[in-house]
C-alpha cells in the first residue's frame, strides 16, 4: 500500500501489471473491513502488498546501485518521507477533527496514534497498549497504521543490509541474508502461534510479520541477476499458469481462513506470500500477458491511489460507524457505501493535490505552488484557499481533539464498572462457588440426572457466564437476582463459553440453572450450543440473545431463537428486543449497557426464567430500584 514510485525494472523500463495487483490486494482490504462475512480472509491483501513493497524497494536500490555504484542511504530515507508523510498528516489531522465531532469515544488514545503514525511506529505502539487487531468493538481510529510502520522500519533497516551485502561479488550471495530474514520471520510467526501468543502480537510484530517484505526483496535481487528478458511462447504459457495458480491459492485463502485463528498463522499467511511471490513474479516479466491484462485502466487508476485509498478507509470506517451506530443505522447498507464514495473521493483529491505535487518538485516546492502569490492562476488560487482552509480549520481542532480526548470509552467505562464490582465480590467471598450454592465441600454434588423440578428460582440457583454485556450488567444482576454466580470476560465467544460450563460440571459447581450471554463477539455455531447442551446436562438452560450493530447479529439471534424452540428445558432471554430503541441506555457503541441499560439486561433474564416455572407459578425476585 506504500508508495514506491512508479514500478520499475532494474533497467529502468516500467513494470507492468503492479499497480493491478495494488487494487486488487487494497480490495480485498476493503471488502473484509467493509463487509467481512464476505470475504472473511480479505486482510491476506496486507501481505500482498508487503510482498510488492519489498519487490520494488529492492529493484529500485538495485538501480541506483548499477547507475551510480552505490547507495545514497540520506536521498534515499527522504525519498520514502517524502512520499508518505504528506498523505498521512492529511489523514490524521482530517480524521481526528472529524472524530472529534462524530464522538469522544473515537479519541481515546488518539495523541499515542498520531505519535506512532507520524513516527512509524504504529504497530509497537499498539502491541505495548495490548491493542486487539480482530476486535470490531471500540476500535483505534488509526488502526490500519501498523502496517505503514512495519513496511516503513522494512525502509530503514533494508537499505542498511543493502549496503554491507551488496559489496559481495555474487547476487545470490546478495539475496541469502534476505531470504534467511523472511524464513525466519515466518518461523517465528509459526513459533509464536505454537506458543499461544497473544494473536495481536503475533500479527503486529515487525520481527514476526515481516517475511513478506524481505522475500519479495530476495526475488528481487534474483531477478535481477539476469535481467528480465522478453519472454517468448513457452515463457508466456508458464507466466500465466504460474499467475493463474498464485491468484487460485490466494482466492481459496482468502474465502478459506479466518482471522486470529491458528490455521492463518500456522501456515495462512506464509502460503498467502509464497502466493503473492509467484504472481509478482508472473505478472513482471517483460511482455507477460497478465500484466497487461492487470494494467487495464480501471485497476491502474485504483492502484495508482491504493495508499491514499488504504489510509483513508479505516478511519473513516469508524466515523461513519459511530455516525451511524447513534442514529440507530448501525446495521444498515449506508456504512460500507457512505464509507467507500468517502474513501475513493478523499484518496483521489489527496492524490491530486497533495501526493502528486510533493513527489513532482518536493514539499517546499509545492508549498511555493499552493502558497505563493507568484505562482497563482485562478485555477491555482483555488486550490490554495481550500488547502489553507482545510489546514487552518483541522490544525486546531486536532490539538482540541488531543487535548479532551478521554482515558477510555464510555463502553469501557460500563465494563469497568461491572468488572470493579465483580472482583470486590469475589474477594469479600460472596460470590465464591460452594457457599453461594449452598453447599459444603463434604456434599456430594447433586447430578443432572437427579435435579429434581424447578418450583422457585432464586438467585442461588442460577450460574450466568457471557461476555462483556453481561459484564457491564453485573451490578445490576446481582442487585436483581441475589446470590447468582457470574462468569463474565471481555470477548469471550460461544466456545470458551462451552469450556467453562463443562469445567464447572465437572467440579460439581454448576448450579441447576445455567443463564449464558454470548454471541456478541461472532457467529454461533449450531455444534457449539449443541456443545453447551451437553455440557449442561438436565439442568436448565437460558440463551441470552445479541443486540449490536454488527453484521452477523441477526444470524446469531436466528440460530439462538431456533435452538431454543427446539430442545426441552432451554429458553431464550430476548435481550436484544427488550433494549432495542432505547440507546440512551447503552454506551456510545450502542452494545455495552450503563445501569438502566444493566436493569432492562436483568428484567429479560428474569421473564426467561418466570418461562421456566410451571404455569402460575413466579420467582418472587426481588425488583430492582430504578
Amino acid at each position: 500500500m506504500l508508495p514506491t514510485g512508479a514500478p520499475v525494472t532494474a533497467r529502468g523500463a516500467r513494470f507492468g501489471g503492479l499497480d493491478g495487483l495494488r487494487a486488487i490486494a487494497v480490495g480485498m482490504v476493503l471488502v473484509y473491513h467493509l463487509f467481512p462475512s464476505a470475504l472473511p480472509g480479505g486482510f491476506l491483501g496486507v501481505d500482498v502488498f508487503f510482498v510488492m513493497s519489498g519487490f520494488l524497494i529492492t529493484s529500485l536500490l538495485l538501480r541506483e546501485l548499477e547507475k551510480t555504484g552505490r547507495i545514497d542511504l540520506l536521498a534515499f530515507w527522504q525519498r520514502r518521507a517524502r512520499r508518505l508523510l504528506p498523505a498521512v498528516a492529511l489523514v490524521v489531522l482530517v480524521s481526528t477533527s472529524l472524530a472529534l465531532a462524530a464522538s469522544r469515544d473515537l479519541l481515546v488514545g488518539v495523541a499515542q496514534q498520531i505519535a506512532g503514525a507520524l513516527l512509524f511506529v504504529s504497530n509497537w505502539v499498539f502491541i505495548a497498549n495490548g491493542s486487539d487487531y480482530f476486535a470490531r468493538d471500540a476500535p483505534e481510529l488509526f488502526r490500519n497504521f501498523w502496517s505503514l510502520a512495519l513496511e516503513e522500519q522494512f525502509y530503514i533497516v533494508l537499505p542498511l543490509i543493502a549496503v554491507v551485502v551488496f559489496k559481495l561479488r555474487s547476487r545470490i550471495t546478495w539475496a541469502i541474508p534476505l531470504a534467511a530474514l523472511g524464513l525466519g520471520s515466518a518461523f517465528l510467526m509459526a513459533a509464536l502461534a505454537n506458543g499461544e501468543a497473544d494473536p495481536t502480537r503475533i500479527y503486529f510484530g515487525s520481527d514476526s510479520h515481516s517475511f513478506g517484505l524481505f522475500l519479495g526483496a530476495a526475488m528481487a535481487v534474483l531477478l535481477s541477476r539476469g535481467g528480465n528478458r522478453a519472454l517468448g511462447r513457452a515463457g508466456q504459457a508458464a507466466s500465466l499458469a504460474v499467475a493463474v495458480a498464485g491468484f487460485t491459492v490466494l482466492g481459496f485463502l482468502a474465502f478459506a481462513l479466518r482471522e486470529a485463528t491458528p490455521e492463518s498463522f500456522l501456515g495462512g499467511f506464509q502460503l498467502a506470500t509464497l502466493a503473492a511471490l509467484a504472481i509478482v513474479w508472473a505478472i513482471t516479466r517483460e511482455g507477460a500477458v497478465i500484466g497487461r491484462w492487470l494494467d487495464v485502466t480501471p485497476l491502474r487508476w485504483i492502484g495508482e491511489r491504493s495508499y491514499g485509498i488504504y489510509l483513508w478507509h479505516w478511519p473513516l470506517l469508524v466515523i461513519v460507524t459511530s455516525i451511524a451506530t447513534g442514529a440507530g443505522l448501525g446495521k444498515s447498507w449506508i456504512v460500507p457505501v457512505v464509507t467507500l464514495l468517502l474513501t475513493v473521493t478523499f484518496a483521489a483529491l489527496s492524490y491530486r493535490f497533495v501526493e502528486q505535487p510533493v513527489r513532482r518538485v518536493g514539499l517546499r516546492g509545492a508549498l511555493v505552488r499552493w502558497f505563493s502569490p507568484r505562482s497563482y492562476t485562478p485555477r491555482r488560487k483555488k486550490i490554495s484557499i481550500t488547502l489553507a482552509g482545510v489546514l487552518a480549520i483541522t490544525f486546531p481542532l486536532t490539538g482540541i481533539a488531543v487535548a479532551i480526548a478521554p482515558a477510555q470509552t464510555s463502553s469501557e467505562d460500563s465494563i469497568r464498572r461491572g468488572q470493579e464490582m465483580l472482583e470486590a465480590d469475589r474477594s469479600a467471598g460472596s460470590v465464591s462457588g460452594d457457599e453461594a450454592a449452598g453447599t459444603t465441600s463434604d456434599e456430594e454434588p447433586t447430578s443432572p440426572e437427579e435435579a429434581p423440578p424447578l418450583i422457585t428460582i432464586e438467585g442461588r440457583d442460577v450460574t450466568a457466564v457471557g461476555d462483556s454485556v453481561m459484564l457491564a450488567s453485573y451490578p445490576e444482576l446481582t442487585e436483581a437476582f441475589p446470590g447468582i454466580e457470574v462468569d463474565a470476560a471481555v470477548s469471550r465467544g460461544v466456545w470458551a463459553g462451552v469450556d467453562i460450563v463443562a469445567g464447572m460440571a465437572a467440579q460439581g459447581t454448576l448450579r441447576e440453572v445455567v443463564v449464558v450471554g454470548l454471541g456478541t463477539n461472532g457467529p454461533v455455531e449450531v455444534e457449539a450450543l449443541a456443545a453447551l447442551k451437553e455440557a449442561v446436562g438436565a439442568r436448565q438452560l437460558v440463551l441470552v440473545d445479541a443486540h449490536a450493530e454488527r453484521d452477523w447479529i441477526a444470524e446469531v439471534n436466528t440460530v439462538l431463537t431456533s435452538f431454543a424452540a427446539e430442545h426441552r428445558g432451554v429458553t431464550l432471554a430476548r435481550w436484544d428486543a427488550a433494549v432495542a430503541g432505547t440507546p440512551e441506555f447503552l454506551a456510545e457503541d450502542g452494545i455495552h449497557p450503563g445501569p438502566e441499560g444493566g436493569e432492562i439486561y436483568a428484567a429479560s433474564i428474569r421473564t426467561a426464567l418466570d418461562e421456566l416455572l410451571a404455569p402460575g407459578e413466579s420467582a418472587g425476585w426481588a425488583t430492582p430500584r430504578r
